[in-house]
């Protein structure tokens, strides 16, 4: 044993190389080897942002990172390199029941998640944030209001500590900030609301939904099948929506005419002005499309223009 934490001494990056073989392998290592790890956890920020980020993003991307992450916390090492996360160990989701631990669920999420390293990276921190949200009401409920926005902001200290940077870093916090939005999907949700989640989501729209889906994890008869076609669902809205929008303008023919007529404007550059307004508003999601003339007009007087 004191020749390994010798060893990891001398090069702290190998407590990380030896997560990545376990989650590659999914074999653990002898006890000896996470004793001397252990010892020597303090010391494996040594390695350094792009050392740490690349170990652990290959490790995210074994089919053993369930093992190789409780390795990591049994060994004393996500505890330094991950503190956020290792706070998630035994933090229950609700109250007395053990198998709703945060940390649990969390390696569950990165195993069902889709193969892609931002999407590993969101997985295992999306929840973050629900160690400092964490309140209970009387009636013995649990609650972690806003725990996608502080688990955001939590992110931006794990990035640096990563060197995560520029779209990748982007990327991971926007999903880490939405992870909750396609699950809130109601068929009730208008037209409008749809088309404005999918302009909000920008490019992210994919990695948002497969993340959704990879945050299912209930054990409830059901009620997995129950939230994935909900998904399905939001999802196929979209498209429709994109290939109906795609077909036709975004406002009715004639609509120049009518604003002539019941505003009294002549003819001039104000009116196309006026309808690229309107235009805009229906991008934003402010106006629905292909909706009567009236309708436009009388949101063009509400706007006092």
């Amino acid at each position: 044993m004191e020749q390994v934490r010798e060893t990891f001494d001398t090069s702290p990056e190998l407590l990380l190389h030896t997560a990545r073989r376990v989650s590659e392998t999914s074999q653990l290592p002898a006890e000896t080897v996470t004793a001397a790890a252990r010892d020597v956890a303090p010391r494996v920020l040594t390695a350094g942002a792009a050392e740490l980020r690349g170990e652990m993003t290959a490790l995210l991307m074994g089919r053993g990172l369930h093992l190789a992450l409780q390795w990591l916390y049994d060994a004393g090492v996500l505890q330094v390199i991950l503190p956020e996360l290792a706070a998630t160990v035994d933090f229950s989701q609700e109250a007395g029941r053990k198998h709703k631990d945060v940390w649990e669920h969390t390696k569950q999420v990165v195993r069902q998640s889709v193969p892609r390293p931002t999407m590993r990276w969101a997985a295992l921190l999306h929840d973050i944030g629900k160690v400092p949200t964490r309140t209970f009401t009387a009636d013995g409920k649990v609650h972690f209001h806003g725990h996608s926005e502080v688990g955001a902001r939590m992110f931006d200290e794990v990035a640096r500590r990563f060197g995560f940077a520029g779209p990748e870093k982007q990327k991971i916090k926007f999903l880490i900030l939405h992870h909750l939005r396609a699950n809130q999907y109601d068929p009730s949700w208008t037209d409008s609301a749809v088309r404005r989640f999918d302009r909000e989501m920008t490019e992210h729209l994919t990695d948002l939904l497969d993340l959704s889906r990879a945050d299912i994890t209930s054990k409830r008869p059901g009620r997995r099948q129950e939230a994935l076609r909900s998904i399905s669902e939001l999802a196929a809205r979209i498209e429709k929506l994109r290939q109906e929008d795609a077909r036709q303008p975004p406002l009715p023919t004639g609509l120049g005419n009518a604003i002539m007529e019941q505003l009294g404007i002549p003819p001039s550059k104000k009116i196309g002005d006026l309808k690229q307004l309107c235009e805009a508003a229906v991008e934003r999601g402010e106006l629905d499309p292909q909706q009567p003339s009236e309708y436009y007009i009388e949101w063009l007087r509400s706007q006092k223009i």
